[in-house]
């Protein structure tokens, strides 16, 4: 009974107040913002079920403004009522008993308050983010900057179309530690890395998704990521990982340029199905190559002759620009294990991944 009677009363006291190192013990994270704020960023995984969408905060916001902020207020309780109302029987009324929600807003106010008041009276055991998606921020910001050096990174490196990124998927597969930096960032990483119908996240999701990656990660063990620039298409990479990343140890990865074209003509089939979009793109290396060489890669791309333009692409841009870059930020690179991939198949790569692994409880 003692422990009954102790139950009552946590609960009698409302919505526990949490922390952003608390956020693993929830079942569930709900973002009451607005499709707006939730848009730019979010706890990853978070659902969002605004209690003002973007049209009914600028309403409130102007009544505020033009009238007072009574008036705001009053119209405001009756859109947030309605919309709590809505969601729950929407979306929740299918959660059990046992179910642990954790309600945030911007600030940890009266948006997340309202709504984990809500959830708590039903019975639910709801938290509420202390300091709100603010608070969740500053975790971020401070994560980036600390995480990164507390891990053992292993950065693979290699020309252009090696697969590097298949690499790091067949080492995930095999139970590696893995930071996909391009998949995160929905982009290759080079002027032709853009990925059909999948817009990049905005920067502070980009930094969201990474940090919740990091924080996962066991120290002990080692991480694997690939070498990248300062940028993945418009996303700059946190600085302390960038650092952390120069500072690590390599892994080259080496293929030969028959199996580096079938490679990069399966990873780039949408350029070679619409030569139009890759033409376009092309245009972009007009300062480094001139006009008569871009001229002459359109040439080829028009008559589909995709073997030589990749073969030139490789040679002229490429190659010497990722042989220069790799040598001038990576002084690991010069001590590295090197692994030849012999073909495109998927057992060349589990394989690989294999010898890596290995190569780790080795060493």
């Amino acid at each position: 009974m003692p422990k009954e009677r102790e139950a009552k009363a946590t609960h009698a006291r409302g919505p526990a107040l949490v922390t952003v190192a608390q956020l693993s013990q929830f079942d569930e994270v709900i973002d009451v913002r607005s499709e707006g704020e939730f848009a730019e960023d979010h706890v990853p995984g978070a659902i969002n079920c605004p209690v003002l969408d973007d049209g009914e905060r600028a309403r409130v916001g102007t009544l505020y403004k033009q009238q007072s902020s009574f008036e705001a207020k009053k119209i405001g309780a009756a859109l947030v009522a309605a919309n709590i109302s809505r969601h729950l029987r929407e979306r929740f009324l299918d959660r059990p008993r046992e179910w642990r929600p954790l309600v945030y807003c911007w600030r940890g106010g009266s948006r997340s308050d309202a709504f984990a008041h809500v959830l708590h009276q039903v019975g639910w055991r709801a938290g509420r983010l202390d300091g709100g998606y603010r608070a969740y921020r500053r975790a971020v910001v401070a994560g980036l900057e600390r995480l990164p050096r507390r891990l053992r990174l292993q950065v693979v490196c290699g020309l252009t179309g090696t697969g590097k990124s298949r690499l790091l998927r067949a080492l995930r597969d095999a139970g590696g530690q893995v930071l996909d930096l391009e998949a995160l960032a929905a982009h290759r990483g080079s002027v032709l890395g853009g990925l059909p119908e999948a817009p990049q996240p905005t920067q502070k999701m980009f930094e969201s998704l990474v940090w919740k990656a990091l924080a996962g990660f066991r120290r002990a063990q080692p991480v694997y990521l690939e070498a990248e620039s300062r940028k993945i298409g418009a996303l700059r990479v946190p600085e302390a990982l960038i650092e952390a990343m120069r500072g690590g140890d390599c892994v080259v990865l080496e293929a030969p340029v028959a199996v580096r074209l079938q490679l990069l003509k399966h990873e780039y089939a949408h350029y070679l199905d619409h030569a139009e979009s890759l033409i376009g793109r092309l245009e972009c290396l007009a300062p480094l190559h001139g006009h008569a060489v871009i001229g002459k890669w359109k040439e080829l791309a028009l008559a589909q002759r995709w073997d030589r333009l990749i073969v030139d692409l490789l040679a002229r841009h490429y190659d010497p620009a990722y042989t220069r870059s790799i040598a001038r930020h990576y002084p690991a690179l010069g001590r590295a294990r090197h692994l030849e991939l012999s073909d495109t198949g998927d057992a060349a790569f589990q394989a690989l991944a294999q010898r890596c692994l290995a190569g780790d409880k080795a060493s």
